[in-house]
């Protein structure tokens, strides 16, 4: 579809199936007498793999390698070339597997011990990280890559437990400090600053200005963003602790309901691509007393202007709270900050004490939303079926960034009531899997694609929506190249909202529009330019640039 283009059509889109099949992870490889019928043959998919590569359709790519390892699982390089393309799929759990396998196939493979260890540092396992890369430079001594690689992230270990240690012994959290800071008159505008200003509430010029939001401070931050300039540290702050105040009276699942005329517009990912942002709230519209928008987390990191994101969604929180709904993402997290790009970012922008500021607030961010509508279902099936309806007869749609559970038995009461404020989701439990797991096409549970939660399957999510009386789930957390994919049967939908995702992917963007009959629209668009920036530009000397 166009960016103009929508459909109320439950057809699923089928260019975001996500690959499952052919993983040494999940299948035992037979090592047999290879042909030379085979190894030419493998040796033909192998051009047809990289030159899908080369086209941006890794989905293609990992596929194709696939069916050589079919003819020639004796080759180390199809493993090695597979799990690149896994790790531009963000399969980082498949492209270890694959990376192990070729090192067992060759031991000497300095590609595949190096490529294994930019997939420990991405899904946060930096020790293994760095036994991969000394086992690189103790084969490749002069590899200047992994040297810096290594360098760089032996310190991201040491600054990780210093900063452990700190908060541990932290009485007072960033929202308080930074309230205790503006008391104080310890972050004050600058006289100098030109900028958009929020309008003040106290009339009296000798009392310490209080703030209020306005759309025409949003609309004028906006402007001043896009000219690439920065809003003063104190108006940033004012944004996070009103967004804060916000949300903090919301529960963990926070329930929207749609009355007639009303309609919410559920957008994915869009990891610091403001320039994409402005793009889709164009097609949005704004939020009013007949449209709301919901955005499901992942709105930071990878992108290098995720200041500019999270500023305009928080002051959107702020003006419009019972209009605009922020879930939290697996990347609304410490670890994925310091690694992906936007920890350095806003101590660039606005200082540590910002970093802290925002890393408190993502803590307070609810973890999924239930979105009701109120008039009776118009009848359409899903999958071919009828609806799956609340106990009231009213379709409702689970929305949350990741997916669902190791175990059957979860209900809504039980995410209501998960104490999420000042909680990481650690590597386990209900929050790590509401923000991390994914949707499997094969029935059950698996292990995870990425390397943390897991993936679930059709029966499990079909289990799962009877018990809790939920039409579907619509989660984000992965690329979908038509950027939106309908999938178990019509009850799990993915939507991604950020294009040409890191600049290379090739991706639409997409959301879905839910009425007040539960209804929906699917709409996609296209990435717009930006300036010249890289993605990961503050990431820290942590590049993961490949080999």
């Amino acid at each position: 579809m166009s960016d103009s283009a929508s459909t109320g059509s439950l057809s699923p889109s089928t260019e975001g199936t996500s690959l499952s099949p052919g993983s040494p992870a999940l299948e035992n490889l037979s090592l047999k007498d290879v042909t030379e019928e085979d190894k030419a043959a493998a040796v033909e998919l192998k051009g047809k793999a990289n030159k899908a590569f080369g086209g941006h359709d890794f989905l293609g790519a990992a596929k194709l390698y696939t069916e050589a390892i079919e003819r020639n699982p004796t080759d180390a390089t199809l493993f090695c070339n597979r799990a690149y393309a896994r790790m531009k799929l963000e399969e980082n759990g498949y492209a270890i597997a694959d990376t192990t396998t070729a090192i067992s196939l060759d031991p000497n493979y300095v590609k595949a011990y190096y490529r294994r260890a930019l997939c420990q540092l991405s899904i946060l396992k930096p020790q293994l990280a760095v036994a991969d890369f000394k086992m690189v430079l103790k084969l490749d001594p002069n590899n200047t890559l992994a040297k810096g690689q290594l360098t760089a992230t032996q310190k991201l270990i040491r600054k990780m437990q210093f900063e452990a240690a700190i908060d541990a012994g932290q009485e007072k959290s960033f929202v308080e400090k930074c309230r205790e800071a503006i008391a104080d008159g310890a972050c004050e505008v600058d006289k100098a600053y030109t900028g958009p200003r929020l309008d003040t509430v106290t009339s009296d010029s000798s009392a310490r200005p209080q703030y209020k939001i306005t759309q025409e401070f949003i609309d004028a931050m906006i402007s001043y963003f896009k000219d690439g300039k920065t809003i003063a540290k104190r108006f940033a702050w004012e944004i996070i602790l009103g967004c804060h105040e916000m949300i903090s009276k919301e529960a963990s699942l926070v329930e929207v309901e749609l009355p007639e005329g009303v309609t919410c517009d559920v957008i994915g990912d869009t990891h610091g691509q403001f320039y994409d942002l402005l793009h889709l709230l164009s097609l949005t519209g704004p939020p009013s007393k007949s449209h709301c928008t919901l955005f499901n987390g992942d709105f930071v990191d990878r992108g290098s202007w995720s200041v500019e994101v999270c500023l305009t969604l928080f002051a959107y929180k702020w003006l419009y709270p019972d209009r605009v709904f922020l879930n939290r993402g697996n990347h609304e997290t410490k670890d994925m900050n310091k690694v992906y790009g936007f920890e350095g970012e806003v101590k660039h922008k606005h200082g540590e004490a910002t970093y802290g500021l925002f890393s408190d607030v993502f803590t307070a961010l609810p973890l999924a939303t239930l979105v009701c509508p109120t008039l009776p279902p118009s009848g359409s099936k899903i999958g071919g079926k009828p609806p799956i309806l609340s106990p009231e007869g009213r379709k409702r749609f689970f929305i949350v960034h990741g997916g669902l559970f190791s175990k059957d038995g979860v209900t809504l009461d039980d995410i209501k009531k998960i104490d999420r404020f000042g909680k990481q989701p650690g590597n386990e439990g209900l929050m790590c899997e509401l923000l991390w797991t994914d949707p499997q096409e094969a029935n059950g549970r698996g292990p995870s694609k990425r390397g943390v939660g897991i993936g679930f399957g059709p029966d499990v999510t079909k289990r799962w929506c009877e018990l809790n009386g939920v039409t579907g789930i619509l989660r984000s957390h992965e690329v979908r190249q038509g950027g939106y994919a309908i999938e178990h049967d019509g009850l799990c939908t993915t939507v991604f909202s950020a294009p040409n995702y890191c600049d290379s992917v090739g991706n639409k963007g997409a959301y879905v529009r839910i009425d007040a009959a539960g209804d929906q629209e699917y709409f996609t668009f296209d990435a717009r330019p930006h300036p010249p920036m890289r993605p990961m530009a503050y990431a820290s000397g942590l590049g993961l640039g490949l080999m």
